[in-house]
């Protein structure tokens, strides 16, 4: 049996306290079926659709498979409350802090007492406990200031309160309640891009240019020997959009969020094409023409085989280059590229798909959430290969560089090459 989650749920692991406790009471006394109830609570506040559907479920589960083992516990329970790959981080933080894994309490004191100093010897966690778990067991333990608790006010024109705190937070320290506030603002946002003109025309009387096929059937019509002259002009419409998202374990907490950004736009707009990727190339643009937001996203994830994995941009660039590219990059189009830019193969064969892509769009941007810290530089190898073929580079983990990103599209007279050239230099530095 492998390893479920972070904490590692092995076999030969020790059960932990409560479990040993459970396991002389039978199911009929109620104690299991009761602890299984607050379980699923805490993982409906941490934002899991649990209903009475699933607890059921859930107890019918565990009296199946017995609590003897501390795996078949963990993975019975998973195979009922986690239905998209998304979900599986959250469950797998709350199980063991539930069901008391010290090592996840450790993580859970680290977040709730950060002026707290560890015992020496005692490395600090290697990543932090979401903040929709801490909030489903400690609620407004981890977001008080002075006794008081800050209320966050939003509304359809993304205006919120004085202190812009939803604004300018991060998407991975976002509580559930945060989160969900922050899709509401997510969904109202629209994405305007300047229209471009087309090769075809229309009839239009203030035109420039004489539609001679227009003046010709019109005299013919009248059948007098003058032509009367009709006239046309460029037809203009916004350029199709093209969106690859980087999927990997790095970038799963944003992909998360930015996949509600990318139903957004797809919706609001014709000509949107979006393709996610880690260690293969899946595109989703069909799941997520569907208007519900869950339907789409449960589609997708029924639909991606590789979220949490790998990353193989190399490869993945030159499958769509291969496949993708002629028929979805043409017309003047938008490529909005989202990746933290870490490459497991080493950037091998990178840099030459990205001078293919960047010569196949009108306008390549580089999306980076690395690029909230001040601190950060394109120094590694798969940064290093893809600069020098982007146009724009931008950072896209809040909800206030999304709204930077919709002015920065919606600019007239947006070109190539905008804001880069001090990041070549870093890369080449």
């Amino acid at each position: 049996m492998t390893e479920p989650g972070n904490g590692g749920a092995s076999g030969e692991a020790a059960p932990s306290p409560l479990i040993l406790q459970l396991a002389d009471a039978p199911l009929e006394s109620g104690r299991l079926a009761e602890n299984v109830m607050h379980f699923a609570r805490a993982l409906r506040v941490a934002g899991l659709p649990v209903g009475p559907g699933k607890l059921l479920q859930a107890v019918e589960a565990v009296e199946a498979v017995g609590i003897a083992r501390r795996d078949d516990f963990y993975w019975a329970l998973h195979a009922v409350f986690v239905n998209r790959r998304d979900q599986r981080e959250i469950f797998d933080q709350a199980f063991h802090v539930f069901w008391r894994n010290p090592r996840f309490l450790e993580k859970m004191m680290h977040l709730l007492l950060p002026e707290m100093t560890l015992a020496e010897g005692m490395a600090e966690p290697e990543k932090p406990l979401s903040q929709r778990v801490a909030d489903a067991f400690f609620p407004g333990e981890g977001r008080r200031e002075g006794g008081r608790e800050e209320q966050i006010e939003i509304d359809a024109v993304l205006t919120w309160s004085d202190q812009e705190v939803l604004r300018q937070q991060d998407f991975e320290t976002m509580s559930a309640e945060e989160m969900a506030l922050a899709k509401k603002a997510i969904a109202a946002m629209r994405l305007p891009i300047q229209q471009v003109a087309t090769r075809r025309y229309r009839a239009d009387r203030r035109g420039r240019r004489a539609d001679l096929r227009a003046s010709l059937r019109a005299a013919l019509r009248a059948g007098s020997q003058s032509i009367p002259l009709r006239w046309k002009s460029q037809r203009r419409r916004p350029p199709p959009l093209v969106v690859l998202c980087d999927i990997s374990g790095s970038m799963s907490r944003y992909s998360r969020m930015l996949l509600h950004f990318m139903h957004a736009i797809t919706n609001d707009r014709d000509r949107v094409h979006t393709f996610l990727f880690g260690t293969r190339l899946t595109n989703i643009t069909r799941q997520l023409r569907h208007k519900d937001v869950d339907e789409a996203l449960e589609k997708v994830s029924a639909q991606v085989l590789d979220w949490g994995g790998g990353t193989r941009i190399g490869a993945c660039l030159h499958d769509f280059n291969s496949r993708w590219s002629r028929r979805v990059l043409g017309q003047g189009a938008l490529l909005l590229l989202i990746s933290d830019g870490l490459d497991r193969e080493g950037a091998r064969d990178l840099g030459r798909e990205m001078e293919r892509l960047h010569k196949s769009c009108r306008r390549l941007i580089w999306l980076n959430p690395l690029l909230r810290y001040d601190a950060y530089a394109p120094k590694s190898q798969g940064a290093r290969a893809m600069m020098p073929h982007v146009d724009a580079f931008r950072p896209v983990h809040n909800l206030e560089s999304l709204a930077q990103l919709t002015e920065v599209l919606g600019r007239a007279g947006s070109r190539r090459e905008e804001g880069v050239t001090e990041w070549r230099e870093a890369a080449r530095a």
